[in-house]
């Protein structure tokens, strides 16, 4: 049965900063399911952020005026307030504008969008066309923002730089194309020129841009990659809603990839006793039959398969999982992607599924003991599981919240406890299969780090010791020579993986530190409440009560889940937010 939609000042308020941010990104609409906006493509131009930090300084403002009425709406306005808070110190100076990345940016996100693009009739592939045809105005107005942003000094590092123009140069061979011909199919076109052209047209547009980023932009940018103090903590409270004591977490997080470490050479001698390394005991298991997939489509009926296993074993016992949100699909990400699996929601509506998406990175065989906890992580238990209670919370979660509420830490925390609850419950007791995730963890640990270390220029810690080739580094700030080493030799992730890492890590400071921030929050959380409620604790329970609290950042979830009161009295809960 569907939730009835909450009405209040506060909900409404909220529903309105929505519709009225969909005004100012119809991309925004598509990933959201709302029709009437799929032929057109965002502004990215310095008046639209103006706009936009108009609009949030003007709800801001209603919000103080609002009084809530019960804890629903309490709840509401401190997550709203908070994360619009986080947003204008990103608009006002200006780093919302000038940060993009490999990972994020205008023409990544363009290009996301055509995945999403609904295209079963005649009516929605014209819309398709006609977005088609938006690129070029869509990529001349960053170029806009770009040119304002180098006329005030503001300017992105090289190595962002040419990672996008890497993109473009990709897109720009044909993608766009590729994308107008796959849509003309779905939608039943028989003359599918007229898509293909704008396709081209959009190919073209990406070409035009990386020519003038490569002539104009790029001999401009700075070679420091590092962001400093001042910038990264404003992005690492935006990423992890609170105010992190980042020499703590820094050490801590080389605790806990040491740790981790000493498990991960244990496995490896198990495995693969002649292996005189971790890296040689990974290569070794990447060769062996029976551990690798070949070809795409029987590694995406590999990913779906785990879904539906964890599915099958947790609902009804450590979660209650709807049937409307139970299924979740599995793609190939598009050609130039980051190296990183990712996951998008459900609509609004559930029209579109809950999706993870895959990058082969132009490979055709794939290990797949190093993928199973990351499918955990993308879709049940993880962010399907998540991303889907909010999606269909809307009682208790605000449409802000269900929809521009996401924060890194919450998010990707959780992601994060879900592999760890899998790995409790015996999801991996193929050894390698732990080794797998083992390694997943080392890397997100390694991302602590790496992602303070690089941009706050410290000092590579001593307990490291010796990374392979490159010797002791100890006492040496950190690079991205010796970040790729860290992750390839400690958390065994691939080369051209690492490089990706490392890209990311520097394109979109105090974002990777949110994963293992969280996690540690939630399991902070869930020992907290196993000690003050005894025989009392369910931990069924406890995850119903994260889930339903939905996305927010660390301070408000740290001090909502200390409120769990657990079950009551037998076939009953505690308190509801």
């Amino acid at each position: 049965m569907a939730e009835e939609r909450r009405q209040s000042e506060l909900f409404s308020l909220a529903e309105d900063y929505v519709e009225r941010h969909i005004e100012l990104s119809p991309m925004m609409a598509t990933r959201l399911g709302v029709p009437g906006h799929d032929d057109a493509l965002d502004d990215f131009s310095p008046e639209h952020y103006a706009a936009w930090e108009e609009l949030v300084r003007r709800t801001l403002s209603a919000l103080e005026r609002i009084s809530p009425g019960d804890e629903v709406d309490r709840i509401g306005k401190s997550i709203m307030t908070e994360r619009l808070e986080r947003r204008l110190a990103t608009l006002e100076t200006k780093e919302a504008q000038r940060t993009f990345s490999v990972l994020w940016s205008p023409v990544s996100d363009v290009r996301r969008i055509f995945e999403m693009q609904p295209a079963s009739t005649r009516e929605e592939a014209e819309a398709a066309r006609r977005r088609l045809l938006a690129v070029p105005g869509a990529l001349e107005s960053w170029r806009r923002s770009l040119e304002s942003d180098a006329a005030g000094g503001q300017l992105n590092s090289s190595r962002q730089t040419s990672g996008v123009l890497a993109q473009l140069d990709t897109f720009a061979a044909g993608s766009f194309t590729a994308v107008a011909s796959r849509l003309a199919g779905r939608a039943g076109v028989e003359d599918e020129q007229a898509l293909v052209e704008a396709g081209r047209v959009a190919d073209g547009a990406c070409g035009e841009l990386a020519a003038w980023m490569r002539q104009s932009y790029l001999p401009l940018c700075p070679s420091e990659d590092g962001v400093g103090r001042a910038r990264y903590e404003l992005w690492s409270q935006f990423y992890n809603g609170a105010e992190l004591d980042l020499g703590e977490l820094y050490e801590w997080g080389l605790e806990d990839l040491l740790a981790t470490g000493e498990r991960m050479e244990e496995l490896a001698r198990e495995l693969v006793p002649r292996a005189s390394c971790l890296l040689e005991a990974g290569a070794a298991l990447d060769e062996e039959q029976g551990r690798s997939i070949e070809g795409t489509e029987a590694l995406l009926a590999r990913l779906r398969s785990i879904t539906e296993g964890a599915a099958v074993m947790l609902d009804g016992r450590h979660f209650d999982i709807d049937p409307r949100v139970r299924f979740c699909d599995a793609r190939i990400a598009p050609a130039g992607s980051a190296g990183a699996p990712y996951y998008t929601r459900p609509s609004e509506d559930l029209s579109r599924p809950g999706i993870t998406w895959y990058p082969t990175l132009g490979r055709t065989r794939f290990p797949i003991w190093r993928v199973v906890s990351t499918w955990y992580h993308e879709s049940i238990p993880g962010h399907h599981l998540q991303g889907g209670v909010s999606v269909l919370s809307v009682d208790r979660q605000s449409r802000f919240q269900r929809t521009e509420g996401f924060v890194s830490a919450y998010g990707e925390g959780w992601a994060l406890y879900a592999e760890r609850l899998m790995q409790e419950l015996g999801a991996l007791s193929d050894p390698a299969d732990e080794l797998g995730y083992l390694s997943k963890q080392a890397m997100r640990a390694a991302r602590v780090v790496l992602d303070i270390g690089l941009h706050l220029h410290l000092p590579v810690p001593k307990a490291l010791g010796r990374l392979g080739s490159l010797g002791d580094l100890s006492g040496r700030p950190w690079d991205s020579e010796m970040a790729v080493a860290l992750l390839t030799e400690r958390a065994l992730v691939a080369r051209d993986r690492a490089l990706s890492e490392v890209d990311r890590y520097l394109g979109t400071p105090g974002q990777a530190i949110a994963y293992k921030a969280g996690e540690r929050a939630y399991l902070s959380s869930r020992e907290d409440a196993r000690r003050r409620l005894g025989h009392r604790f369910d931990l069924k329970d406890w995850h119903a009560y994260a889930l339903r609290l939905g996305p927010m950042g660390l301070s408000p979830f740290r001090d909502e889940m200390a409120r769990y009161e657990g079950l009551a009295r037998a076939g009953g809960t505690g308190r509801r937010p």
